[in-house]
């Protein structure tokens, strides 16, 4: 846990491991996940390490494996998941694993490809026999005897009729067709004719091409075929009619093949007697029921083993995609000279030494080597990587630090103190007790299902943010179900709990037609006893001067917090100097800060409580009554101009206490005074002590101690805590920076928690709305139709206020949160620029393959 507030000690280890026992250990630390190993091979290329070939072997393996999941997707067989992680195989398996996938890919590849021979010839079949049966029509309509047919030739007569002017000797002219029909001269007009499928959607520009290319000398028929047919490249249905085209002549043959050629059309033979088409159709019959009964074979072959494949195909890609991050990881490592040893660097976490080296015994005893791994620690001068242990609680505020940027090692982590305070600053604006349960149960629902929701697995973005975030949306819900009580809130409604202490001595009357009556709190009307926890349900039913009241109320303490939540932050920049032991950082940045914000932004919320507890309509001296009570924001305003207040108040008190004048002039003064002290001290301080250490190196090297002299230089460093390579002309423009930027944001910051106090309204009267404009039209009819009424209206405003009050009201605030802890907080004490450290991880290998192959 105490990672949590700082992150782990990690310390730069050398790691020597015999090449027999380098795999196995390996695979050990991958299982642990406590390691982070650095490229000791920079500069040389990814296919010139040693390892590459066995890199190149898993990711055949890897392909062959994607192959087999695709087909059994395409079939639809479910995948076995024991959600068990097998270990890493020894690398003699790789052998056995892929001589099996190797027959299982052949086999598959041999079953697909006869099953797709199969399937176009059973295609073939098919349309052969549409082809038989729907030109058997064709035929029927008129004998065909080598005249022309009645239909047919009124059809040619037609073309000829029209393209006579174009056609000087017409294939089919007016002459050969009378000759035909009326047998002058003799000669009979013999037509030839082919038949084919083309796909539906083809067919019009088809019958234009067929048209204009042969320039109306053809005679085109087409029936659809009913039902689909199915694609055996890709076993997409589609759609195909039948045609058959006549013609005569060879030149009109060829063009018209060639124009079937073009369009994808497929050619049949179709005979033209009508028994040999019976036959024909016959046979095609005979084999089709043939070709069924072979591809139901071939199909349940296929079925079996992709069902088998099935069973074992998520270990497969665990063992290999374990095998592929171990030879990976070994190709950053080094060999030694002797080529029997390899040497590796890694970051590893102090707390888990132990750890580690057991891990390592364990792998070396599985490697049956006799020699054991050496880990020695390292000394550097590098930063070492950030490592914040979590769980799958902390985790998630975790992340959203993380988002900002990652912590500088060993510096103050902010996700501990988020756990409470961006819950709490979220309800603050999102307080309604109603929109709260609905909130808190749907992060509670997603924590109690939390291992069945996550085994699904879910490719859905939207959804993989709300399931990660769900203890963040459950604390949210239960922080605003607390500030809903508070505001007394709940669907813009109050709860009557403990009693109002309110009483009206007005008639129904009275009350009813004047809007303007107010309730007098120092008379008769009100108790003297304030409702026990929250808000007094009677503010419910006072529409004008409700939102004046809810204004001062919320507005002040938005204020409150805020300074608060700064203030915190600074002192939490405190626990960084001291960790560091950077004295001149706590002298010249911390006490300064602390001194500017409390006199004067603290001071100002002091000055709440004191008008708060001064002030009230019951008080017995005139003074200290409530129309004697000073604005906070004009008494702020004239303290910072040192402007007095206005004399003529009558009976009432220019100040609130004694000395209040010379008070506020005095911590006026000295917060200004640390305006230079912010700007100026740490340059100073760090000018004279780079003069004081140049003093020093010339002392020394007037008394010829030379060796001395080459190594003060190292014991002076850090005496500029981390500046001494900056030139004094940055410091100065950097420390300008952060003084500016300190000063002018307690102002703007301050300002920023307003927004507390603007969203909680924006909610209570989006949620007032809704109930007057929707909710209550449902209950103002009577009777039946008044059931059906308020049951459609409730739907309408239950959807209303999931979708805009719940959803997008709490994103709105959600982020406005963020925001508060990224800028107004944050930048008090974190600076965010370390890295991240990212162990060795099977278990992070594994999901992020897992998503990837998903996506």
């Amino acid at each position: 846990m105490g990672s949590l507030f700082r992150s782990e000690e990690m310390s730069l280890c050398q790691l020597f491991l015999q090449s027999e026992a380098a795999y196995a250990c390996v695979s050990e630390l991958g299982e642990l996940g406590l390691v982070q190993f650095r490229d000791l091979n920079p500069d040389v290329n990814a296919f010139q390490r040693k390892f590459v070939n066995e890199v190149r072997r898993c990711d055949e393996m890897e392909r062959k494996l994607r192959y087999l999941e695709k087909e059994i997707k395409k079939d639809g067989i479910p995948m076995l998941d024991t959600g068990e992680s097998p270990e890493a195989p020894q690398p003699r398996e790789m052998i056995d694993l892929e001589a099996t996938f190797e027959k299982l890919e052949n086999e598959l590849r041999e079953v697909n490809q006869n099953a797709e021979a199969l399937k176009r010839n059973y295609l073939e079949l098919t349309e052969l026999k549409h082809i038989l049966r729907k030109t058997q029509v064709f035929f029927d309509e008129a004998v065909y005897t080598g005249n022309v047919p009645n239909k047919t030739r009124n059809r040619y007569q037609q073309m000829a009729d029209s393209h006579r002017e174009e056609e000087q000797v017409n294939l089919l002219g007016e002459e050969g067709i009378r000759a035909g029909g009326a047998g002058a001269q003799g000669q009979n007009l013999k037509l030839g004719f082919v038949a084919g499928v083309i796909l539906r959607e083809r067919l019009p520009a088809f019958e234009r091409m067929l048209w204009r290319a042969c320039r109306g000398n053809v005679f085109l028929r087409q029936a659809m075929i009913e039902d689909p047919l199915e694609d055996p490249s890709n076993g997409d249905k589609v759609y195909k009619s039948v045609f058959i085209i006549f013609f005569q002549g060879d030149q009109l043959k060829t063009r018209v093949k060639k124009i079937c050629e073009g369009f994808r059309a497929t050619l049949y033979p179709c005979p033209e007697a009508p028994t040999d088409r019976r036959e024909m159709a016959m046979g095609v019959m005979t084999r089709i029921e043939d070709l069924h009964t072979v591809l139901g074979q071939t199909q349940d072959h296929r079925h079996r083993v992709l069902v088998a494949a099935a069973k074992n195909l998520k270990n497969w890609f665990v063992k290999v995609r374990k095998i592929k991050a171990i030879y990976h990881t070994l190709n950053l490592f080094n060999l030694d000279v002797t080529q029997k040893c390899l040497i590796a660097e890694c970051w590893v976490p102090l707390l888990d030494f132990e750890t580690i080296q057991i891990a390592l015994r364990r792998g070396t005893e599985r490697s049956g080597s006799s020699v054991p791994p050496i880990l020695n620690r390292m000394e550097t001068f590098e930063d070492p990587p950030t490592y914040n242990r979590t769980n799958k609680f902390t985790h998630a505020f975790q992340a959203l630090i993380n988002a900002y940027g990652v912590a500088s090692y060993r510096e103050m982590n902010p996700a501990p103190y988020t756990i409470i305070t961006f819950p709490f600053l979220f309800a603050v604006m999102f307080g309604d007790l109603g929109h709260g349960t609905i909130m808190a149960l749907f992060g509670l629902w997603m924590v109690l299902k939390e291992k069945p929701l996550a085994a699904k697995k879910s490719d859905n973005e939207i959804w993989n943010i709300f399931f990660g975030g769900r203890y963040i949306i459950f604390l949210m819900g239960v922080f605003s179900m607390y500030t809903g009580f508070v505001y007394n809130d709940i669907f813009s409604k109050s709860l009557n709990v403990f009693g109002s202490a309110w009483s009206t001595n007005y008639n129904t009357s009275t009350v009813m037609s004047n809007k303007a009556l107010q309730l007098n709190p120092k008379g008769m009307d009100y108790a003297q006893t304030p409702y026990p926890f929250g808000l007094d349900p009677v503010w419910q039913v006072a529409p004008l001067n409700k939102i004046i009241f809810q204004n001062a109320y919320k507005m002040k303490i938005s204020i409150i917090f805020g300074v608060i939540h700064m203030l915190f932050g600074v002192f939490v920049g405190l626990f960084n100097h001291r960790y560091f032991k950077n004295k001149m950082a706590i002298y010249c940045e911390f006490i300064p800060q602390v001194i500017f914000l409390v006199f004067l932004f603290f001071y100002m919320t002091l000055l709440m409580f004191i008008k708060w507890v001064k002030y009230s309509a019951s008080a017995t001296d005139v003074v200290y009554s409530e129309g004697c009570a000073p604005s906070i924001l004009i008494t702020f305003i004239n303290m910072v101009l040192f402007k007095a207040p206005d004399k003529n108040t009558g009976d009432c008190l220019p100040y609130m206490f004694a000395g209040q004048s010379g008070l506020q002039k005095f911590l006026v003064v000295v917060a200004l005074l640390c305006v230079p002290w912010m700007l100026l001290a740490k340059p100073i301080l760090i000018m004279r002590g780079r003069k004081e250490a140049a003093v020093s190196v010339c002392i020394e090297t007037l008394d010829d101690s030379g060796t001395q002299a080459g190594q003060q230089p190292a014991q002076q460093q850090g005496g500029g805590h981390g500046h001494d390579n900056e030139e004094m002309s940055e410091i100065f423009i950097h420390q300008g920076i952060h003084t500016i930027e300190y000063v002018l944001g307690s102002v703007s910051h301050t300002a920023s928690y307003l927004r507390l106090w603007a969203l909680s309204l924006a909610h209570a009267q989006l949620a007032e709305v809704l109930w007057n404009m929707v909710l209550q039209n449902g209950l103002k009819q009577d009777g039946w139709i008044g059931g059906i009424a308020l049951w459609a209206v409730f739907a309408f405003w239950a959807v209303l206020t999931v979708g805009i009050l719940v959803l997008m009201e709490g994103l709105s605030a959600f982020l406005h949160t963020l925001r508060l802890h990224w800028v107004e907080f944050q930048s008090k004490f974190y600076a965010g620029l370390g890295y991240a450290f990212q162990p060795f991880s099977f278990e992070v290998i594994l999901e992020s393959s897992s998503s990837s192959s998903e996506d």
